[in-house]
């Protein structure tokens, strides 16, 4: 089941309850989730995070990413919404 944005507070519902994610990992989400189905590089996701130019991002945006997905996934281990793609980088699966 897909997480619902709540963009006005800020919030995410995912499998039935309220997810509590950072500022940071709301706003990676909401930038996934507003792209469907397209990968991103980690540099294009900090660059929409951050507001900033990246410079050696790939360690953070994938602790963030493992962050968001034992927050929203049913089984983080085995991601169905937010998906890996080595060497290109992530998406939200629809």
């Amino acid at each position: 089941m897909k997480p619902i944005l709540n963009k006005k507070e800020k919030r995410v519902l995912s499998n039935g309850r309220e997810s509590h994610l950072t500022p940071k990992e709301y706003g990676i989400l909401e930038f996934l989730m507003e792209h469907p189905n397209q990968t991103f590089t980690a540099e294009e996701i900090y660059e929409n995070a951050w507001d900033e130019e990246p410079f050696d991002c790939h360690l953070i945006i994938s602790v963030h990413m493992r962050h968001i997905r034992e927050k929203i996934e049913k089984d983080p281990s085995r991601p169905e919404l937010i998906k890996a793609f080595w060497g290109r980088g992530y998406q939200f699966v629809c």
